[in-house]
């Protein structure tokens, strides 16, 4: 009962967050890859130290590129994003990345896509994760159905959905902020992060929920007198410890994947950890208090009506 006696306060927890969230979005913005906007990303990877970026941007100036982007990635690495290369191009390229007194740097990843190609996956990524929401939203409204009092089917997958929006909200403020100061680039390796995220957090929501309505019926049968506040805590009694241990054995898997892993996958594996982390909190922390917020404001409601 601790979680909705103390409900405010998680949920002011989880506004915060995504209030900082959606303010690094809006100020910073997020740093977009080859993969939306079209071009090429080279990063290489030198002997020791990465030469200096002030260094590398006249190099590149002098070779006749222009309209690109140069990030440092850690000590020994660079990023640079410019317009689609050719293969005379990337030639070039490496060559006037061997500034003096560096060796030639090792290609760590070279990606390049067109512009339509980069605009036709923007498109596909916001129907995606649009068609996720609004088929929870239905899930759930079905699966309900039966369930009326206090609060109607369908509150149940629009509060599913609430908590989704806060996983993928808080996750992608962290990339903005690692965009700004990393090369942290959004790619579609960050929107199957996003859709990972939903299914998962999603899937510790349902299980809740559904204890939620197994404890309901229950409590209809005995014709208990329990509030819904109390039938609610006692189902996140019962269940969050589960939800707590399958998440931490995902996050111990992530964590090994991040420190031994390769470089091409830290960026995944780390929305992975955040989204998880969000998702786990917000299934046990943030989808229960609101369920218990919509519930006791309709009992308030109904009990004003009656004395009407």
């Amino acid at each position: 009962m601790f979680i909705v006696n103390h409900k405010k306060i998680f949920i002011l927890i989880s506004a915060v967050l995504v209030a900082v969230s959606i303010g690094a979005i809006l100020m910073i913005g997020l740093h977009l890859g080859v993969d939306f906007l079209g071009g090429s990303s080279i990063s290489v990877l030198y002997e020791g130290k990465a030469p200096d970026t002030t260094s590398i941007v006249s190099s590149l100036e002098e070779a006749g590129f222009q309209g690109f982007i140069v990030r440092e990635t850690g000590a020994s690495g660079l990023n640079i994003r410019t317009s689609v290369l050719s293969e005379g191009d990337k030639e070039k390229i490496m060559s006037a990345l061997t500034v003096e007194g560096f060796t030639e740097p090792t290609i760590e990843r070279i990606s390049s896509i067109g512009p339509s190609v980069g605009q036709e996956l923007r498109r596909k990524t916001v129907r995606a994760i649009l068609f996720v929401l609004l088929t929870i939203i239905a899930y759930l409204a079905f699966t309900f159905r039966k369930i009326s009092k206090p609060v109607s089917s369908w509150v149940y997958g629009l509060i599913a959905v609430i908590a989704l929006i806060h996983d993928v909200i808080i996750p992608t403020g962290v990339v903005a902020v690692l965009g700004h100061y990393r090369a942290f680039d959004v790619d579609t390796l960050f929107v199957v992060a996003l859709l990972t995220i939903l299914g998962v957090s999603v899937n510790d929501t349902i299980v809740v929920f559904d204890r939620i309505r197994e404890n309901l019926r229950l409590k209809e049968e005995r014709h208990s007198k329990e509030s819904f506040a109390q039938t609610v805590g006692e189902s996140l009694q019962q269940t969050y410890v589960r939800s707590i241990n399958t998440s931490l054995t995902v996050i111990f898997v992530l964590l090994v994947l991040f420190f031994l892993g390769g470089p091409t996958i830290h960026n995944f594996i780390l929305i992975l950890l955040i989204g998880l982390i969000a998702g786990t909190y917000s299934s046990i922390c943030l989808a229960s208090p609101l369920l218990v917020v919509w519930g006791e404001r309709k009992i308030k409601k109904l009990e004003t009506q009656k004395v009407r």
